[in-house]
């Protein structure tokens, strides 16, 4: 935290988060656990990120690939244009676009 003076707020959730890691500290020394950075690429997060909600947006299901989530907006993508509903169908091209950059 950045600032001139520390508010009581302040110092609550600075005693609070060490109460915490006290306790965690704590457990983790009883049983034996050495605490280790997850080491993930940032690509696969975001992947995920992008899919989840748009398969939520669109209800997609998990099972389903991002090629077959990139056919079924492209098809609802072709309805809004027919229906001169441009706003929405520019809308789903970004996606689309995303997730093929993605894939």
């Amino acid at each position: 935290m950045y600032a001139d003076e520390l508010t009581q707020s302040m110092e609550k959730a600075i005693s609070e988060t060490n109460r915490r890691r006290k306790i965690q500290q704590e457990y983790n020394e009883k049983n034996s656990i050495i605490p280790q950075t997850i080491k993930k690429s940032v690509r696969d997060t975001i992947k995920a990120t992008i899919v989840e909600g748009i398969q939520s947006e669109y209800d997609i299901k998990d099972d389903e690939d991002i090629k077959d989530v990139i056919e079924k907006l492209t098809m609802e993508m072709l309805t809004h244009a027919q229906n001169l509903e441009f706003e929405k169908a520019a809308e789903l091209r970004d996606k689309i676009k995303e997730l093929e950059n993605i894939n």
